[in-house]
């Protein structure tokens, strides 16, 4: 397959544009989406399938560093991001970022996928019941924070996320408000994504019959399209979210959501 495929880039940037529209509506990481149609997209040009999915995780993650950036900057304008918060939480988010690669790496192409598809479908329930937990106590110390870090980092590193579906919730347990949980939760993407995208590249090094435009399993013509799609059309997702109301739709997205998992499921 010739690097430049006009199909190809056609199918990247519409997931592009998808994911970004998703993301600004209805405030969701374009991970869940992205993935799965990224595999899709894979899938059909035959390249080895112990490969795609690892190479859609990480071009996931990889997109996110992007899209993060314009997310933190707006949140820190508002004075939402506890920035002491993101200091206790990245050295743990670090560690597992970088452990969660070489774990989904290690793990059999089947295996990463149900596990996607689990965490695709707790994803979807808690969407669909919009569902919070109850306030019941404060962050723990610098020994808790850093294991908490090191949970949300491996997870969101093994199926693409930004930690959003772990670290809000996490920090609404521990009493913060949510817009700040939501605002904080932006932030910890990125180191998320950096460090997760780089133990994937570092992981994919001397692979064979990996596709043109590939670094380590980092899919470079993906991350390129997508990126630029993406953030062409967040802005307008946001700005259609203010205009409605959303709830009915995520109850909706939550049912693309399992069509998701069980197509992981039964691939």
């Amino acid at each position: 397959m010739a690097l430049i495929d006009p199909l190809l880039i056609l199918e990247l940037a519409a997931l592009g544009l998808c994911t970004g529209f998703l993301a600004g509506l209805l405030g969701i990481g374009g991970g869940m989406v992205m993935t799965p149609f990224l595999v899709m997209i894979l899938t059909a040009r035959d390249h080895p399938d112990e490969y795609i999915l690892k190479m859609a995780v990480a071009t996931s993650l990889a997109t996110i560093c992007f899209t993060s950036l314009s997310s933190v900057w707006a949140h820190h304008r508002r004075g939402a991001v506890l920035w002491p918060v993101v200091r206790m939480l990245a050295p743990g988010i670090l560690v597992g970022a970088l452990l969660g690669a070489q774990v989904a790496v290690a793990l059999p192409a089947k295996v990463l996928g149900v596990l996607f598809a689990l965490f695709v479908g707790f994803s979807a329930t808690q969407m669909f019941l919009n569902r919070r937990p109850e306030p019941s106590r404060t962050l723990p110390g610098p020994v808790g924070t850093f294991g908490a870090g090191t949970v949300i980092g491996a997870l969101s590193s093994i199926v693409g996320a930004g930690g959003g579906f772990i670290s809000v919730p996490f920090m609404s347990w521990c009493n913060v408000k949510i817009h700040e949980a939501v605002a904080t939760s932006a932030a910890l993407g990125f180191p998320i994504a950096l460090f997760g995208t780089l133990g994937y590249v570092w992981a994919g090094q001397g692979l064979t019959q990996m596709p043109p435009g590939s670094f380590g399993y980092l899919y470079l013509p993906g991350l390129v399209v997508i990126s630029l799609a993406s953030v062409t059309m967040a802005p307008l997702g946001a700005r259609t979210a203010h205009r409605m109301d959303v709830r009915p739709l995520k109850k909706l997205f939550a049912m693309l959501l399992y069509a998701l998992a069980a197509y992981f499921l039964l691939r």
